[in-house]
């Protein structure tokens, strides 16, 4: 019995690692981000970073918040320099100290199945999930950082 479960937790890693490597922007996270998110946070509905913060509560009140559909754009929000604000945004609240969702989590779907579904291609994508800021974050959590194009 203890030789098929530890040959079941083998094979479930192999798989997940698998996942982990074959998520890329272009073909899994573009397609949620333009389905669940582009609308608040594409071209023709947000303003860059710089421009969002200027003007925050303008933006919030439209119901919008800062640009981020292209790969580069979410580089920005998950790698440097605004270190985590992806993670922490999408976190469902297993994560975080509180146990609360990041504010944009109920945006990934329209059941917890789809939500869990897409969290699951962010985490993959990103690799290692961090909700810690750029101060907090160690080397050895940014190496894990993955967010293949």
């Amino acid at each position: 019995m203890k030789k098929v479960a530890l040959a079941a937790l083998i094979t479930l890693g192999i798989a997940s690692v698998s996942f982990a490597e074959d998520v890329t922007y272009t073909k899994q996270i573009k397609p949620v981000f333009d389905k669940h998110c582009a609308g608040c946070h594409g071209p023709s509905a947000a303003p860059e970073y710089h421009a969002f913060k200027a003007e925050k509560e303008k933006w919030l009140a439209k119901g919008q918040g800062m640009r981020m559909d292209t790969y580069s754009h979410l580089i920005f929000y998950t790698a440097w320099p605004d270190t985590g604000a992806l993670m922490r945004r999408l976190d469902d609240g297993k994560n975080a100290k509180e146990g609360k969702p990041g504010n944009m989590y109920k945006h990934l779907g329209a059941t917890e199945e789809e939500r869990q579904k897409n969290l699951a291609l962010f985490k993959a994508w990103v690799g290692t999930w961090n909700l810690k800021k750029w101060p907090e974050v160690t080397k050895e959590e940014l190496d894990g950082v993955k967010v293949k194009y």
